[in-house]
């Protein structure tokens, strides 16, 4: 199998928030904004394993100001570590107002996906090509945590028996 490149598999989704994704006070309620990076986190790992992927881990989603009704909010997602079925993809999410051209970076959010055959079992991905510093440290800090995400399983399976 091949590896591909980090952009090969980008993902960049954008969405106008309207009345139905809003709250009492006019902002988007934080489900809407979780749906939104699950798709684009999703779309970016079917796009690099060219199977169905689907969400194993939400770690570490953070809300760092509200998005208002009438924001025009991109999601972009791209990879950051691969292993044997399963990938990282970070999703960062930024609201621009479109009266005043001001944009604030809202969210950014890591997930992992697994890739799965037609049975619905995990098969193996691409390798991913590593051709920048900054990818190469992304890969090495989406190691890290992948590593920490299989020692919290463990400690939860041994604590569970």
């Amino acid at each position: 199998m091949e590896s591909k490149h980090s952009s090969d598999s980008q993902v960049v989704l954008g969405q106008f928030m309207q009345p139905e994704h809003a709250n009492a006070i006019g902002n988007v309620h934080g489900g809407v904004i979780m749906k939104f990076i699950d798709e684009a986190g999703g779309l970016c790992a079917m796009r690099h394993a060219r199977r169905p992927a689907v969400t194993v881990a939400v770690d570490s989603l953070r809300f760092l100001s509200p998005v208002h009704m009438g924001d025009f909010v991109t999601f972009t997602a791209h990879l950051n570590w691969v292993g044997r079925t399963s990938m990282e993809v970070e999703v960062n999410v930024e609201a621009e107002n479109l009266l005043t051209g001001q944009k604030t970076h809202t969210n950014n959010a890591y997930l992992v996906f697994v890739a799965l055959n037609l049975e619905g079992r995990p098969v193996e991905v691409a390798g991913l090509i590593l051709e920048s510093e900054e990818e190469r440290r992304r890969w090495m800090q989406g190691a890290q945590r992948q590593a920490d995400r299989l020692a919290r399983t463990h400690r939860d399976q041994e604590g569970a028996a």
